[in-house]
C-alpha cells in the first residue's frame, strides 16, 4: 500500500510539472530546434517538387553522418516554398523559379538564392504501341497546350515521327494545377520559342492555361501519376520522376535544330555557356540555351535562405548541410538524373553559404578556418 501511495504521489507531481510547462508555453523541442533530451536540431524546409528526389537522398545520407540533425522537407511546390520562407513558417524554402524583385522586397531582410543542382523538365506520355522516343519540337508542344494540335496522328507530329504508330486518338495534356517552378521553367521555354504561347499562356508559376484544354494535377508526382494511369496523355515533369517510374521521355528539338535527350551531359551543357553571365544574386534561367547538344528545358534549382539567421544553432546546421550538399552530396546527383553544379558555380555558391550569419557573426567561420 505504501509503495502504491508513493507511486501515485510521484505520478501526480510529474503530471503537475508537465501541466505547468504546457501552460507556460515551453516544450521539449524549443524554437532553436534543439531537443532538451538529446540536443537534436530540427530544420523544416518547404518548396519545389522538382528537386525532391535528390533532397530526400541528401537528407537521408546527411542524417546518417549527423544523427543529431533532423531535416524535414515538404515538396509543396515552388510558389508555396517562396511564400513559406517569406512568412518564416519554414527554415528554408526551395524553388526552381528565381523569385521576382517585387517578391524579394517583401522579405524582412536579404534573402539568398543558393543553387544546389541542375535538372531538366521532360515531356512524358502514355501512348500504346509507340516504342521509340517521340521527337517533339517546341512548336508542337506549344500547339498541344494551346489546344491547336488535338490528335496524336496530327500531320505536324507525324512529320517528325514518320515511323511511329501514332493513333487517331485525342491528346490530353496534363499540367500543374499548383504554383510550380517546374511550370515556370516549362512555360519560360515555350514562351521563348512561340509568340502565341507567350501571349496567351505566359511564362509563370501559375500561367493562364487555355480553358477546356487538358487536366491539372498537383506536384510532379501528380502529373506523373496522371500520365501513368491515363492513356493518350502527355505531361511535363522533372526528369527524375519519369526515369524512376520507367515512363518514356521525348527528345526535344533544341535551338541548334537537334533532337536531344536529357542526359547529364546535355543538361550540364545548358549551364556551361551562361556561367560567366550568372549575376551576383545567382538568379538565372537557362532554357533554350545555345549549343549543339544542349537540352533546352534545363534549370537550376535553388534553396532560399535568409542571409541573417535569427537562430545561430539552426543557421549553422543549415549552412553546414548546404556545404556538404554541394560537395560530398554532389556524388549522388547523377544516379538520380540531376547534374552537379559546374565548378565555377560551386565557387560562387561557397561564397553565398559562407555569408550566412547570425548576430553579426559568420556561421561557418570555424569551418573556413579549418579549410573546409
Amino acid at each position: 500500500m505504501r509503495i502504491f501511495t508513493k507511486f501515485l504521489f510521484t505520478a501526480i507531481v510529474a503530471t503537475a510539472v508537465a501541466f505547468g510547462l504546457a501552460c507556460s508555453g515551453e516544450s521539449i523541442g524549443d524554437s532553436s530546434g534543439s531537443s532538451s533530451s538529446g540536443g537534436t536540431i530540427s530544420l523544416q524546409g518547404a518548396g519545389a517538387t522538382f528537386p525532391r528526389p535528390i533532397y530526400d537522398k541528401w537528407m537521408s545520407e546527411y542524417g546518417k553522418l549527423n544523427p543529431n540533425i533532423k531535416i524535414d522537407y515538404q515538396s509543396v511546390g515552388s510558389g508555396a516554398g517562396q511564400r513559406a520562407i517569406l512568412a518564416k513558417t519554414s527554415d528554408f524554402g526551395a524553388s526552381d523559379d528565381p523569385m521576382k524583385d517585387e517578391d524579394l522586397k517583401k522579405a524582412e531582410s536579404e534573402l539568398l538564392h543558393i543553387p544546389t543542382v541542375l535538372g531538366a523538365v521532360v515531356m512524358t506520355y502514355n501512348l500504346e504501341g509507340v516504342k521509340d522516343p517521340l521527337k517533339l519540337t517546341p512548336e508542337v508542344v506549344s500547339g498541344i497546350y494551346l489546344g491547336e494540335i488535338k490528335k496524336w496522328n496530327d500531320a505536324k507530329l507525324k512529320a517528325d515521327n514518320p515511323d511511329a504508330n501514332l493513333p487517331d486518338s485525342d491528346i490530353t495534356p496534363v499540367y500543374r494545377a499548383d504554383s510550380s517552378g517546374t511550370t515556370a521553367v516549362f512555360t519560360d521555354y515555350l514562351s521563348k520559342t512561340n509568340e502565341t504561347f507567350k501571349e496567351k499562356v505566359t511564362a509563370s508559376k501559375q500561367p493562364n492555361w487555355i480553358k477546356g484544354v487538358g487536366i491539372g494535377a498537383k506536384g510532379n508526382e501528380g502529373v506523373m501519376g496522371q500520365v501513368k494511369q491515363t492513356p493518350n496523355t502527355i505531361g511535363y515533369v522533372e526528369v527524375a520522376f519519369a526515369k524512376e517510374n520507367k515512363l518514356p521521355v521525348a527528345l526535344i528539338k533544341n535551338k541548334a535544330g537537334n533532337f536531344v535527350e536529357p542526359t547529364i551531359e546535355n543538361i550540364s551543357a545548358a549551364a556551361a555557356g551562361s556561367v560567366n553571365d550568372m549575376p551576383d544574386d545567382m538568379r538565372i534561367r537557362i532554357t533554350n540555351a545555345d549549343g549543339e547538344n544542349t537540352y533546352p528545358i534545363s534549370s537550376y534549382t535553388y534553396i532560399l535562405a535568409y542571409k541573417e539567421q535569427k537562430d545561430a544553432t539552426k543557421g549553422k546546421a543549415l549552412a553546414d548541410f548546404l556545404w556538404w550538399a554541394i560537395h560530398d552530396g554532389s556524388k549522388f546527383a547523377e544516379a538520380l538524373h540531376y547534374a552537379p553544379l559546374p565548378k565555377e558555380v560551386v565557387s560562387k555558391v561557397e561564397a553565398k553559404i559562407n555569408s550566412l550569419s547570425a548576430n553579426g557573426k559568420q556561421l561557418r567561420e570555424e569551418a573556413k578556418a579549418a579549410g573546409k
